[in-house]
């Protein structure tokens, strides 16, 4: 005998649907939510999904058990109202949470486990109970939403398939709609918001009274339309934008003398505008060497430029500065970065022709032209795209270059005593060009790669930087430090393709290291010292 009608069917769908597409929603939401402190590499998603698959997994466990002992769909809505309750609250308490946990970490953790072991740590103590709760949803509906035994088999797996699709569009909504539109605490309270309008339908069409789900639905609709500063950086009183794309978590601070980007990472450095126009510093001022390394240079040279990763257009800007005959196509697959660039970083149109691209795509388009000097600066997170750090790759630039002309690479995560994206990056690029030669900066684990099938590149550098550059010219002190520190890249068989190209593997092992140095320096100076004054040991 049939003893459930069409409404209660509707909302075991609707309830799976809803609790597949939140799980998704907040998997991905977590993600962001993690990035400016842990970053959002390939180790750090791995550990992402591992941990909730690992939580949904003992909720289907639970959910079977608990349904057997009491019984009771009512009891269920119980649970998924908890985990409603606990998404909501994630963007109130959220970074707080993971800032204390990089606290102790700082003060307990190897440095070589810190990154896998913080990203873990939270996405447990965060994510764990209402993926646990949620993975219950399924199993809850099967053994007690289902009263028509001859159709059992069919409801069933209409249950499953709308929590199937739910979880797929789950996972395209937070990605391309939500986390770019409103941001990621909205979309934390978007979803909870959902789970507690499928718990008041099921009390409405079980004519029960359950006044908690109407007073948290309103509440989080407030939430909803009531703007909400959620600062991942909430130690910091200088940020001047902070928001996020479709790729990226974006921070703008500024200094008395400075404007500096930062992006994925609430405590790192991408990028820094000097107010004044003057030299930062930083690594992409010793790409404007390049020039140098052709057989002709001067600052009057016309030139073809392209750089992939244009990040703040920070070496477009120079390279207008001091070679004003210099044409720059810069290429950015993040439309945000770019807007970034004019808004904050007064990038103007005549010093960059921006295409909005991947840098690899790009170079198969017909905007892609043949270029004296082609930076490759693309990056994403701690180390480069592992698609644009391949033998397949440095082909193709090779093909867009002029005869004689020069290729910069710029590579992070310097790592020092092992082999890593360096050493990588350079026996693959070595492979491709015949002229090869390594700059390591200071202060930075920058290095910087000067490429060209051209043999004598070194003569002509010395010759050009020697009657060209002028004591008192603002590149001199960066051209000697290059004459000085450059060194020739020998054949090597650590070569990346896009078959095999761990890049993220080596990054992390690098980082590892890193952290592992400066922990000392941390750990010593941490006694007596408040959250706050943690995390701004951290930003600098």
């Amino acid at each position: 005998m049939i003893l459930m009608n069409k409404p209660n069917n509707l909302i075991l769908y609707v309830t799976s649907f809803l609790s597949g597409m939140t799980v998704m929603a907040v998997e991905l939401a977590c993600s962001r939510l993690l990035a400016p402190y842990f970053s959002s590499s390939q180790i750090v998603w791995t550990i992402i999904i591992g941990l909730i698959m690992i939580s949904m997994s003992i909720g289907n466990m639970l959910g079977g058990r608990l349904a057997d002992k009491h019984k009771s769909l009512s009891r269920l809505y119980f649970y998924i109202w908890i985990a409603s309750l606990w998404i909501a609250a994630i963007p109130f308490v959220g970074k707080y949470l993971i800032s204390g946990i990089i606290g102790l970490l700082l003060l307990f953790v190897p440095g070589g486990q810190f990154v896998v072991a913080g990203s873990a740590l939270s996405c447990l103590i965060i994510f764990a109970l209402p993926m646990a709760l949620l993975g219950m949803v399924s199993p809850y509906l099967v053994r007690l939403g289902i009263y028509d035994m001859e159709n059992s088999g069919k409801i069933a797996g209409k249950i499953y398939a709308m929590g199937t699709i739910g979880s797929i569009i789950g996972t395209f909504i937070p990605t391309f709609i939500t986390i770019p539109l409103i941001g990621t605490g909205k979309t934390f309270f978007l979803f909870a918001f959902l789970l507690n309008v499928v718990c008041a339908l099921y009390f409405i069409f079980h004519k029960k009274r359950n006044i908690k789900n109407v007073v948290t639905s309103i509440l989080l609709l407030v939430f909803l339309l009531m703007p909400f500063q959620d600062s991942f950086a909430f130690w910091k009183s200088n940020i001047i934008y902070e928001s996020e794309s479709l790729y990226n978590y974006l921070q703008v601070s500024e200094t008395e003398d400075s404007v500096i980007l930062s992006t994925n990472v609430a405590f790192g450095v991408q990028s820094i505008y000097k107010k004044d126009g003057s030299l930062s510093g930083y690594y992409y001022e010793y790409a404007l060497m390049a020039p140098f390394f052709m057989d002709e240079a001067s600052f009057d040279k016309d030139l073809d430029v392209l750089v992939l990763g244009l990040g703040t257009g920070t070496y477009s800007k120079q390279l207008k500065k001091y070679f004003p005959n210099s044409s720059c196509d810069s290429v950015e697959i993040d439309e945000k970065i770019a807007w970034l660039a004019g808004e904050y970083f007064n990038l103007k149109e005549d010093e960059a022709n921006i295409y909005i691209n991947d840098g690899r795509s790009f170079l198969e388009t017909e905007n892609a032209g043949l270029y004296d000097i082609i930076l490759a600066d693309a990056y994403q997170d701690i180390t480069v795209p592992f698609h644009m750090s391949t033998v397949e790759f440095f082909q193709s630039v090779k093909n867009h270059l002029k005869p004689g002309g020069i290729l910069i690479v710029n590579i992070n995560m310097r790592s020092g005593d092992f082999e890593g994206v360096p050493e990588y990056l350079a026996g693959t690029v070595k492979s491709c060009f015949n002229s090869v030669y390594r700059v390591d900066l200071t202060n930075v684990t920058n290095s910087v790669l000067f490429v060209s099938d051209n043999p004598n590149m070194l003569e002509n550098y010395e010759r050009n930087t020697r009657i060209t550059m002028s004591e008192d010219h603002d590149l001199y002190s960066i051209s000697r430090y290059v004459g000085n520190n450059i060194s020739e890249v020998e054949d090597s068989d650590l070569i990346l393709t896009d078959d095999l190209a761990p890049v993220e593997i080596l990054g992390q092992k690098s980082l590892n290291k890193i952290v592992e140095q400066e922990l000392e320096y941390f750990r010593s100076n941490l006694k007596g010292k408040g959250l706050k004054d943690i995390m701004d040991m951290l930003s600098q």
